[in-house]
Protein backbone atom coordinates (compact mmCIF):
# COMPACT_ATOMS: atom_id res chain seq x y z
CA UNK A 1 0.00 0.00 0.00
CA UNK A 2 1.68 3.42 -1.20
CA UNK A 3 1.14 6.19 1.23
CA UNK A 4 -0.76 9.50 0.24
CA UNK A 5 -0.58 11.75 2.82
CA UNK A 6 -3.39 14.21 3.86
CA UNK A 7 -2.83 17.59 4.39
CA UNK A 8 -2.84 16.49 8.34
CA UNK A 9 -0.75 13.37 8.35
CA UNK A 10 -3.71 11.03 7.58
CA UNK A 11 -2.58 8.05 5.33
CA UNK A 12 -5.17 8.60 2.28
CA UNK A 13 -4.08 5.62 0.54
CA UNK A 14 -5.24 3.38 3.70
CA UNK A 15 -8.43 4.73 3.59
CA UNK A 16 -11.23 2.55 2.60
CA UNK A 17 -13.17 5.03 0.50
CA UNK A 18 -9.64 6.07 -1.23
CA UNK A 19 -8.96 2.63 -2.05
CA UNK A 20 -12.49 1.80 -3.26
CA UNK A 21 -12.38 4.99 -5.74
CA UNK A 22 -8.95 4.06 -7.21
CA UNK A 23 -9.97 0.55 -7.78
CA UNK A 24 -13.56 0.73 -8.20
CA UNK A 25 -13.91 -2.25 -5.63
CA UNK A 26 -18.07 -1.86 -5.05
CA UNK A 27 -17.84 -4.68 -2.31
CA UNK A 28 -15.16 -2.43 -0.10
CA UNK A 29 -18.14 0.39 -0.66
CA UNK A 30 -20.62 -1.64 0.80
CA UNK A 31 -18.40 -2.86 3.48
CA UNK A 32 -17.13 0.36 4.18
CA UNK A 33 -20.46 2.15 4.53
CA UNK A 34 -21.82 -0.64 6.90
CA UNK A 35 -19.19 -0.28 9.02
CA UNK A 36 -18.94 3.33 9.39
CA UNK A 37 -23.19 3.45 9.59
CA UNK A 38 -22.70 1.90 12.91
CA UNK A 39 -19.74 3.32 13.96
CA UNK A 40 -20.69 6.76 13.46
CA UNK A 41 -24.35 5.99 14.20
CA UNK A 42 -24.63 7.60 10.54
CA UNK A 43 -26.74 6.86 7.50
CA UNK A 44 -24.08 6.73 4.81
CA UNK A 45 -24.77 4.35 1.62
CA UNK A 46 -22.11 2.41 -0.71
CA UNK A 47 -22.06 5.39 -3.10
CA UNK A 48 -20.84 7.60 -0.70
CA UNK A 49 -17.69 5.95 0.06
CA UNK A 50 -15.69 7.34 -2.62
CA UNK A 51 -12.43 9.56 -2.21
CA UNK A 52 -9.72 11.18 -4.53
CA UNK A 53 -7.67 12.13 -1.53
CA UNK A 54 -7.59 15.41 0.10
CA UNK A 55 -4.52 16.99 -1.05
CA UNK A 56 -6.43 16.93 -4.29
CA UNK A 57 -8.85 19.93 -4.95
CA UNK A 58 -11.70 18.10 -7.75
CA UNK A 59 -13.25 15.46 -7.20
CA UNK A 60 -15.24 13.65 -4.95
CA UNK A 61 -14.28 13.69 -1.17
CA UNK A 62 -15.37 11.64 1.87
CA UNK A 63 -17.76 12.91 4.16
CA UNK A 64 -15.89 15.76 6.41
CA UNK A 65 -12.80 15.90 4.11
CA UNK A 66 -14.24 18.11 1.66
CA UNK A 67 -14.94 20.81 4.59
CA UNK A 68 -11.79 19.77 6.49
CA UNK A 69 -10.45 23.14 7.94
CA UNK A 70 -6.78 21.76 7.51
CA UNK A 71 -7.81 20.59 4.16
CA UNK A 72 -8.65 24.28 3.27
CA UNK A 73 -5.68 25.94 4.91
CA UNK A 74 -3.06 23.70 2.97
CA UNK A 75 -4.86 24.21 -0.26
CA UNK A 76 -5.09 27.78 0.60
CA UNK A 77 -1.49 27.79 0.55
CA UNK A 78 -0.44 25.67 -2.11
CA UNK A 79 1.15 22.89 0.29
CA UNK A 80 2.01 19.37 0.00
CA UNK A 81 0.71 18.59 3.24
CA UNK A 82 1.51 20.70 6.34
CA UNK A 83 4.91 19.13 6.54
CA UNK A 84 5.82 21.44 4.18
CA UNK A 85 3.95 24.70 5.88
CA UNK A 86 6.44 27.00 7.14
CA UNK A 87 3.62 27.96 10.28
CA UNK A 88 3.85 23.87 11.06
CA UNK A 89 2.68 22.99 13.99
CA UNK A 90 -0.15 25.87 14.21
CA UNK A 91 -2.89 25.45 16.39
CA UNK A 92 -5.19 24.32 13.62
CA UNK A 93 -3.35 21.26 13.19
CA UNK A 94 -1.86 20.57 16.51
CA UNK A 95 -5.64 20.28 18.03
CA UNK A 96 -6.67 17.54 15.53
CA UNK A 97 -2.92 15.72 16.28
CA UNK A 98 -3.93 15.52 20.19
CA UNK A 99 -6.60 12.54 18.58
CA UNK A 100 -4.77 11.20 15.43
CA UNK A 101 -0.85 11.10 17.14
CA UNK A 102 -0.20 8.90 13.52
CA UNK A 103 -0.92 11.46 11.54
CA UNK A 104 1.25 13.22 13.58
CA UNK A 105 3.78 11.24 13.44
CA UNK A 106 3.60 10.54 9.84
CA UNK A 107 3.65 14.89 9.50
CA UNK A 108 7.13 14.54 11.53
CA UNK A 109 8.29 11.80 9.82
CA UNK A 110 7.92 13.78 6.42
CA UNK A 111 9.68 17.23 8.28
CA UNK A 112 12.65 14.82 9.17
CA UNK A 113 13.27 13.62 5.84
CA UNK A 114 13.01 17.18 3.58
Amino acid sequence: MTKNIAMCGLDCGGCPAYIAYTTDDQALREKTAAEWAKEYGTGISADMVNCVGCTRRDGVHIGYCHECGVRTCGLGKNAENCAACAEYPCALVAGFHEKAPLAKANLKALRASA
